[in-house]
């Protein structure tokens, strides 16, 4: 299989991390891909219209691509684990996951704001509307971390690639002082092999 990624991708990551929780990383061969708003990458694009990474080419040629749909194809590919089959454990799973990514959506959005959009077109409020969205995510995360414990799901990979980018791209924002329980279940998160094998540079 092939993955187009980028070692920056939050999303990329979390792909990553749950083949590594598999034990299917090996099967992965990673093609870098230069993903961005404006210039696409030609290469992703012939494979996914939208030109954004993960984009996934299985060994059939099938493509795949969000990062929830890759995940979901990994697990299905891998023991199955990390996705609950039925009930409650599946949809506390998969809302994890859906508030994850919407926290790195509004991270990635602004990172563009302020890395690719010209200076002089750039909305302060829009960005600060973005950063409201990070706010009130990890505040939710907060209060719900002790239902959390040591559950190992692709709710909880998407948090710790989610919270993993906060600390890449904006070290700044100091998300532990206001969530202690947060950061105590990211620091264990943080010191899995999935999670320091993907780390970005």
């Amino acid at each position: 299989m092939k993955l187009f990624y980028s070692q920056t991708s939050p999303f990329v990551r979390k792909c990553l991390v749950t083949a590594h929780e598999l034990g299917i990383a090996e099967r992965l061969e990673l093609v870098p891909a230069a993903a961005h708003p404006v210039n696409r990458d030609r290469s992703v694009v012939d494979k996914n219209p939208l030109g954004k990474i993960p984009t996934l080419v299985t060994d059939d040629g099938s493509v795949l691509f969000d990062s929830r749909v890759i995940c979901e194809y990994l697990n299905a590919l891998g023991d199955g684990h990390l996705l609950p089959a039925t009930g409650e454990p599946r949809f506390a799973a998969l809302a994890d996951q859906a508030l994850a990514d919407g926290l790195m959506d509004a991270a990635v959005l602004v990172r563009y704001e302020s890395a690719v959009r010209p200076e002089n077109l750039r909305w302060a409020d829009w960005s600060g509307g973005q950063m409201a969205k990070v706010t009130s995510a990890l505040a939710d995360f907060e209060r719900r971390a002790a239902a959390r414990a040591q559950r190992i799901d692709l709710g909880a990979i998407a948090l710790g690639c989610a919270l993993g980018y906060l600390d890449f791209r904006y070290a700044d924002i100091r998300w532990r002082e206001r969530h202690a329980a947060l950061a105590r279940w990211y620091e264990q998160f943080a010191a899995r092999e999935s999670m320091t094998k993907t780390r970005p540079a």
